[in-house]
């Protein structure tokens, strides 16, 4: 069974196998900073497996990190490391259409997670945004 995902204006699409090699809550300062999120959802496969409609722009976030966006929208999508991840690719889990399918596995980068994310689950909580 493939998984289906896109940016948020829908220009950069992609099909993804729902066996991955994992899924992993980021919580490093460079995914936060690029997504603008207190952490990231990276669901990692074999680059060869994902197969992309549309476009991408790459940025060059270190050395050898390459992380791909929809230069539309803006929505980061993916990242590649040649030389660490060679033939692999982590597409941002959040941009599936149905990110329910493919529960986390782990938590990585724990050791850069803020402190506040530690406690999150303990907020109050409502079902739509309080009047």
């Amino acid at each position: 069974m493939m998984l289906h995902g896109q940016c948020h204006c829908g220009r950069i699409q992609y099909d993804m196998p729902r066996e991955v090699m994992h899924h992993a809550l980021c919580h490093c300062k460079d995914c936060r900073r690029h997504a603008g999120a207190p952490m990231v959802g990276w669901a990692m496969t074999k680059a060869d497996q994902v197969k992309i409609t549309g476009m991408p722009r790459i940025y060059a976030s270190s050395e050898h990190g390459r992380r791909h966006f929809c230069a539309d929208c803006g929505t980061s999508l993916f990242y590649t490391n040649a030389k660490i991840l060679p033939g692999l690719i982590d597409v941002q889990s959040g941009t599936l259409d149905d990110p329910n399918l493919l529960p986390a596995q782990v938590h990585v980068q724990a050791a850069e997670r803020l402190e506040w994310m530690k406690t999150a689950h303990d907020l109050p909580a409502f079902d739509r945004y309080p009047g």
